[in-house]
């Protein structure tokens, strides 16, 4: 959600400042001469070239500021999915906490009762493997670049 606000953004924002680049730019400043003697079909042809010229200039504006934008951010982009690997990976470990000290709380009553107790057991390795995995996933993302 964040990133297409971001992107609708950087679009705009590109689409903007093309639109600045073509005012101030030679394209813009060329003096029409009222007097010159063409067809009315001439003049729309010539228009609609001018308009393609500047969507092309537009969209090679908002194209750098996308690269650009882009290459600015990557470095936050691999700490934040480092950072969100261990986040999850506390969480489940959080979890798997909270089933064993359960299951260590209720253990005499969940004798009587063996599905429940191996149920909780197999959802507390889960969430230990999960746990685990992120913050290997971390690591390995971490050392890697």
């Amino acid at each position: 959600m964040i990133g297409r606000a971001l992107g609708i953004g950087v679009r705009v924002a590109g689409r903007i400042a093309g639109q600045q680049f073509v005012a101030g730019s030679s394209f813009a400043a060329r003096p029409r001469s009222p007097q010159s003697a063409t067809p009315a079909s001439s003049a729309i042809g010539q228009r609609h070239a001018d308009a393609q010229t500047a969507g092309r200039i537009v969209a090679q504006a908002g194209r750098g500021v996308s690269r650009g934008l882009g290459g600015f951010l990557k470095p936050f982009r691999h700490v934040g999915g480092i950072v969100w690997l261990e986040v999850t990976g506390f969480f489940f470990l959080l979890f798997a906490v909270l089933f064993a000290f359960r299951l260590w709380q209720n253990w005499s009553g969940l004798s009587r009762q063996p599905v429940q107790r191996g149920f909780i057991i197999a959802v507390a390795v889960v969430f230990v493997y999960l746990g685990l995995s992120s913050f290997w996933r971390a690591r390995r993302r971490s050392q890697s670049g």
